[in-house]
């Protein structure tokens, strides 16, 4: 199609203002909508479709397609339409709201990512595909251009272009992420999303693709029997499941749903070895004041012309001095049902280790403890099915080990709680 302008107006509707991003397949532009007065990002594909019926059927079926699929780190689709431009050509266009963010293919610009930062976005990402595909819904042009770093986490646009699962292939998408199997017009598969994200992950980890390739002619000519390249200098379990996801055979490519277990995991581990690396210093540090603490006391009894043995009881029985007193442990206080839940729900919200925990995951889990501790008549004495939910939630991957472990923690204060009432 022609080149749009900057001030043309789509369907009478939609103000062309300036172009934001350029692909493969489409130009993005902020606009502005007249009808409804709001700011806008509305994708116009570059292709012509005033000649080709079956593109324009496709293309149509597709945009109803994403319309259908509502997901928190994708970007709602608003409008669908075909127009006429000042040129005579026909436009296909997809209306999406304009959010603020970076997009990550200029944060990948800027240098590699730290892994644990590579692997929370590629675990969101993967997510979304997970959402995807079980609906039928393959993406086909996952890439750092169509990924926007928002306040919110990232953001996956541009299911504009998805297609069902088992559609026949074109020739949409990004070269640098096409799938090997893509080439021979093998039919639309998740498989090629997974291949995608692997792509991006690598680019994230090291700053690049893993091959040099960068248009259809290049990955056409390239006859690769090699294993994928594997990133360095990162976990064994992260650079191995980059590596798969790049195999030449789309089968022997994890799912969506294995990378995000697989994510998760390697989240989980490190969060926890922080956790254990925190809680030894915190230890090492109050043994030293302990004994610092010890030594004054010991000093002080000495100066007062006690034996060694008569510190030493001054120091472990209550009766000996206030300050042995103080540190002596005493007993914890009964925690209340009000207390124990303010407790699961504090660790729930809490940046660390729940930081990554969905927002729908939170609501959930919080209708499911009220709806067992509410005092409308006899408590429950049992908090099974909030640990079933956790469960359920950890397989889908959408809650990490360490997050788990804190919870089920405060599950059973709250337990000990119930039991008391």
């Amino acid at each position: 199609m022609s080149r749009l302008e900057p001030g043309e107006v789509l369907a009478r509707r939609y103000l062309l203002l300036d172009p934001l991003a350029r692909g493969g397949m489409s130009v993005i532009w902020r606009a502005f909508d007249q009808s409804l007065h709001r700011m806008i990002a509305l994708k116009v594909l570059t292709s012509s479709l005033h000649t080709d019926c079956g593109e324009r059927v496709s293309v149509r079926s597709e945009a109803r397609a994403a319309a259908k699929f509502i997901h928190p780190d994708t970007i709602e689709i608003y409008d669908y339409g075909e127009c006429v431009t000042t040129s005579g050509a026909v436009a296909a266009y997809v209306v999406m709201p304009l959010l603020d963010g970076t997009p990550l293919a200029e944060r990948i610009e800027a240098g590699p990512l730290p892994w644990t930062e590579a692997a929370s976005i590629a675990l969101r990402l993967a997510r979304v595909l997970m959402a995807g595909h079980a609906r039928g819904l393959v993406h086909r042009d996952v890439t750092a251009e169509n990924v926007l770093l928002t306040a919110d986490g990232p953001k996956l646009l541009d299911f504009g272009i998805a297609a069902w699962e088992g559609d026949p292939e074109d020739d949409r998408g990004t070269p640098p992420y096409v799938a090997p199997e893509r080439l021979l017009g093998a039919p639309t598969h998740p498989a090629v999303d997974v291949y995608a994200l692997g792509v991006l992950l690598h680019a994230m980890l090291t700053g690049r693709t893993p091959y040099p390739e960068t248009t259809w002619e290049e990955i056409e000519a390239a006859h690769r029997t090699s294993p994928p390249p594997r990133v360095p200098g990162v976990p064994h379990t992260l650079a191995s499941l980059c590596q798969q996801c790049l195999v030449h055979r789309p089968e022997e490519r994890p799912t969506a749903a294995d990378i995000v277990a697989e994510l998760t995991s390697a989240l989980g581990s490190a969060t926890l070895g922080r956790h254990v690396k925190r809680g030894l210093t915190v230890a090492s540090s109050a043994a030293l004041a302990l004994s610092a603490l010890l030594w004054f006391q010991q000093t002080g009894l000495q100066q007062q012309g006690l034996r060694p043995a008569q510190v030493e009881k001054a120091v472990v029985e209550p009766s000996a001095s206030p300050t042995a007193r103080y540190i002596e442990s005493t007993p914890a206080a009964a925690v209340t049902v009000d207390q124990a839940v303010v407790g699961f729900t504090t660790v729930l919200e809490a940046r660390t280790p729940c930081g990554a925990t969905d927002a729908d995951v939170v609501l959930d889990l919080k209708q499911v403890l009220s709806a067992t501790v509410t005092p409308r008549g006899p408590y429950e004495t049992s908090t099974a099915n909030v640990r079933r939910k956790l469960s359920d939630r950890l397989r889908e991957g959408r809650l990490t080990p360490a997050c788990l472990s804190e919870l089920e923690a405060r599950l059973d204060d709250i337990e000990k709680a119930l039991g008391r009432n």
